[in-house]
């Protein structure tokens, strides 16, 4: 499925004549998907795409930054709290697609919710990356609920990404403030500060090293996993037995975008069943947001996870994530371990 869907995507973009402009993207999903949206999108339609890869945090804070002279056009992925934050600061632009209607429910709310201003894209639940090798080595048992991993037998084995940075660890706060409540929440995660070897940058970056054999657990977006097992690395992934949130992947016009024409053009095209399936092409195994995308076997298999009620809405507000986010840098990453 994944070299028909990439092949069938340049075979219909042989016959479309060159044409003018550019389109400037932030990318927020993983390099190798990153990489062939641009390069297919340049080749079937032949706008230049100008790619900066950045994790969703760091996107938004560009965003802000850039607020009185966007340099930006489309932002594309990454998790959907920093995109409603986005559209209600004003950063991004009311559009509604004609496609809205061949999207899943889930999707269309992101849209209804932000008042136009993001769309969703994909969807994938957070889960837990370990490495079996390690585990076994180290005669360590597979984590199986959000309790497991402040056991201190998996002292200095955990990495989740620092959520000042990383959309997926502001997913992993909101979803523990909403599944123990907050004070709770956060005695949770000083324990499991103890635990952490190491807070990186980027959200996948614990998987990745999990899968290098770096550390043997991971808090990760589970559909981060099968890309790392095909390169042949040793990674499994779990979602938690108690519950679990899941991303909505996101994807916003910037308000006072230079190539506007150009960026509705490739929204559009993003959201059409070929161009998402390219995710599955790329590594990338989350749930399409196109009803009609074909889903890959790899995908994980959503009935079989037990998801909380996650308010997207409340937790995707600025103030919210601000409030939240400072917490967890007093109380938490203030500790010693």
């Amino acid at each position: 499925m994944r070299t028909f869907c990439f092949g069938l995507v340049l075979a219909t973009g042989a016959s479309v004549a060159a044409a003018q402009g550019q389109v400037n993207v932030i990318c927020s999903v993983q390099a190798e998907w990153c990489n062939m949206i641009s390069t297919v999108y340049a080749r079937t339609t032949g706008v230049r795409v100008n790619m900066a890869m950045k994790g969703s945090g760091e996107a938004l804070a560009q965003l802000i930054a850039e607020k009185d002279n966007p340099k930006t056009d489309i932002w594309f992925g990454g998790t959907g709290d920093p995109h409603l934050q986005a559209a209600e600061q004003g950063l991004t632009l009311e559009y509604r697609s004609p496609s809205l209607p061949q999207l899943h429910e889930w999707a269309q709310q992101q849209a209804k919710q932000s008042n136009w201003r993001t769309v969703g894209i994909y969807s994938g639940p957070l889960g837990f990356g370990y490495n079996p090798e390690l585990l076994a080595k180290k005669k360590l048992p597979v984590p199986r609920t959000w309790g497991d991993l402040l056991k201190p037998e998996y002292k200095g084995e955990v990495q989740v990404a620092n959520p000042a940075s990383s959309g997926t660890a502001y997913t992993m706060i909101a979803t523990l403030v909403q599944l123990m409540g907050e004070d709770k929440a956060f005695d949770y995660l000083k324990g499991l500060h103890r635990n952490v070897g190491t807070y990186p940058r980027s959200g996948t970056a614990p998987i990745k090293a999990v899968a290098r054999g770096e550390t043997a657990l991971s808090i990760s977006f589970v559909h981060d996993g099968p890309g790392e097992k095909m390169q042949g690395f040793p990674v499994e992934t779990i979602t938690p037995a108690d519950g679990t949130g899941a991303e909505i992947g996101s994807m916003s016009i910037i308000k006072g975008a230079r190539n506007l024409e150009a960026a509705k053009k490739f929204y559009e095209w993003a959201l059409t069943p070929p161009a998402q399936e390219m995710a599955a092409a790329a590594k990338s195994f989350q749930l399409p947001s196109n009803k009609a995308a074909r889903v890959d076997a790899r995908v994980p298999d959503f009935r079989r996870i037990r998801f909380i009620n996650y308010d997207y809405a409340k937790y995707g507000a600025s103030a919210e994530r601000r409030r939240l986010i400072a917490r967890w840098e007093k109380e938490v990453n203030a500790l010693p371990r």
